[in-house]
Order: structure tokens, then sequence, then C-alpha cells
């Protein structure tokens, strides 16, 4: 009888991923805009973490880099076995040439900096810079829910909406800046304005920002005083839960204006399924029944019977995982 291990690296190689591959140790970085997380994976495995660094304290690129560079020589210098460098960053990526042109949510990270080439020149190991969203991607594809598959959809809800899309066994990345920054698209050609003057960005809708001031809101046209706080996407999930008619209304209201986006990539590409993480996928029903009601009002049956919605496998640590799965395949020369 085979073991378990065995088992699932037959179907990793039954999927067209090379397992042995994903047993390379790497050094990941999942950068956002509160903290910077730095680990060592191992395939699908976190192996070893640093000290979280406090992302706001910095006040220049150089300086994130150096902090960056440090924290990451103390665990080569822990695991001597680690081939390669993976950094997720949430912004403006030329992955070919590892440059980043500016980070969301960073004020101070706000032009052209090559990030690769001065990561390799401080580490001495072969550097991926991807955007984050494509790294959240990369782990699921690879071995989380979309593994096996060819062509996927792959949505990260939080202060913004990443996106990450597989066509044909390919990672799309755009020619010389990262694609699928799905966040940025229109569902309304009148709405709200988004940071480059683009209108009705789904991201000045759903992202957690906007989702909570709009919740206060709906709770005061009530007659209810609630804070910020008190409408974090996480309490609403308890209190539509606990029967509240507001907070479920948030959340059929957030359904639709996803499964617009959605529709939208469904009518674009068709791909197998679309694949939903961030802090919002977690409310699990709340949000997928709806998600999947307001999709089959809208696509051609066809689509509809052949889209798979899954959650997210890997959760918080997609990012890393998945960088960490770059890293090493970049290092194997399976990653181009």
């Amino acid at each position: 009888m085979k073991r378990h291990a065995d088992i699932l690296l037959d179907e990793l190689c039954s999927s067209g991923y090379n397992a042995c591959m994903s047993e390379q140790l790497a050094i990941a970085v999942d950068f956002g805009g509160t903290s910077i997380k730095i680990g060592v994976t191992r395939g699908a495995e976190l192996v070893d973490k640093a000290e979280p660094l406090p992302t706001p304290e910095f006040d220049s690129p150089a300086a994130i880099m150096t902090a960056m560079s440090s924290s990451m020589k103390e665990l080569q210098r822990k695991y001597p076995q680690v081939v390669a460098v993976g950094l997720g960053m949430p912004g403006w990526v030329d992955f070919y040439r590892g440059v980043l042109y500016q980070l969301t949510n960073v004020p101070v990270w706000n032009h052209q900096v090559p990030v690769r080439e001065v990561m390799e020149r401080e580490l001495s190991l072969p550097v991926v810079l991807d955007n984050d969203a494509n790294c959240m991607g990369y782990a699921e594809w690879k071995l989380g829910a979309g593994r096996g598959l060819g062509s996927l959809l792959c949505l990260t809800l939080g202060t913004g909406i990443g996106g990450c899309i597989v066509v044909h066994d390919r990672m799309l990345r755009g020619r010389n800046v990262s694609c699928a920054e799905l966040g940025q698209t229109s569902i309304d050609f009148k709405g709200r304005v988004g940071p480059f003057g683009n209108r009705g960005a789904v991201e000045e809708y759903i992202g957690h920002n906007e989702f909570t001031a709009d919740a206060v809101a709906r709770y005061a046209e009530a007659g209810i005083r609630k804070t910020l706080a008190d409408c974090s996407p996480y309490q609403l999930e308890l209190a539509a839960r606990a029967g509240d008619p507001i907070a479920r209304q948030m959340y059929h209201d957030f359904s639709e204006k996803l499964g617009c986006l959605i529709m939208n990539m469904m009518y674009a590409f068709v791909p197998e399924a679309c694949i939903i993480g961030g802090g919002v996928a977690r409310a699990g029903d709340l949000l997928f029944a709806p998600l999947r009601d307001c999709l089959k009002e809208q696509l051609f049956p066809v689509h509809f019977d052949n889209l798979r919605l899954l959650p997210a496998r890997f959760g918080a640590d997609a990012g890393i995982i998945g960088a960490g799965l770059m890293a090493a395949d970049y290092a194997a020369g399976i990653l181009k």
C-alpha cells in the first residue's frame, strides 16, 4: 500500500508539476502594507519564518531593501541549502526585468527600483520578483485548489483586489508591467474614480476599506450608529450569521459586484475555475452562495455549468508559499 506522501507525489506528477523541484528550499517574501513576512519554504510547507518587518517604519525603498536583505541573510546562514529567493510585492512589477515601478499602499516607494538586481547583489542568489497576487495564484495553481487545471482566474480580496490569470498552462504577466490588475477594471463606466482616473474600478467598491465604509453608511441610513471597527468584514460576517439583515445585504451586494468582475473574465477567456482568497473569502457560503446565483443569472449556461468556484487552499500563507515555489522553479529553470 502506498504511503500518503507517495500518493501525493503521484498526483503532483500527473498534474504536470515536478514535485521534486518543489522540495528545494527557498527564501520567500510576502510584502504587505502593514508588515513584510519573510520565511523559508519547501513546496507547500512554510519551514521557518523571520520576525515580520513593520512596513510603515521605513522612510525609503533603500531602507526597506536593507532591512529585508538583513533578515534574509540570517535565514541564509541558518539554511545554507536555500537555492533562490522569491519576492511577492503588491505593486506594478516588471517580472522580466525584475523592476518594481510603484508599491501599492507604501507612499515612500513611488519610483522605479531594480529590485532583483539589488537583492541578487546582496544575497548572491537567484531572485524572482513578481506581483503578490501572481504569487498567490502560482501557489494555488501548482499545489492548491487549482492543481492540475490549465486555465484559472485567481482573485485575492483584501485592501485591494489582486488578480492572476493562467491560460493554456501559462501565467499571463504582461509585456512590461504585471497584467491582471483586475481591481482596476470597471463595473460602472460612470462610477467611482480609481487611483489612475479609471471610473468604476471594482476595487473602489469591494476593497476592505470601501466595504467597511459603505456598511457604516448603510447602518447610519437605518438610524444605527456603527464604527469602522464594528463593520470589518469579519464583524459583518458574524452579524450576518446572527441574522442581521443589513450585514446579510452587504454580503449579497458584495457578491453582485464581485460577480460582475468574474462575469467579465468568463466572457473574456473562459477559465476552468475561479479561485478566491483573502479575508472576505473566509465567509464561505455567505459569499459563495449568492455569488453562484449571480453568475447563473448572467452567464451562458455552458460557461456556468463548467465553472468551478473554489476557495483558496493556502489562506494567508498563499503569497509566501507562491513566492517560494516561484523561486525554486526559477532556480531549476522551470519558470521563465
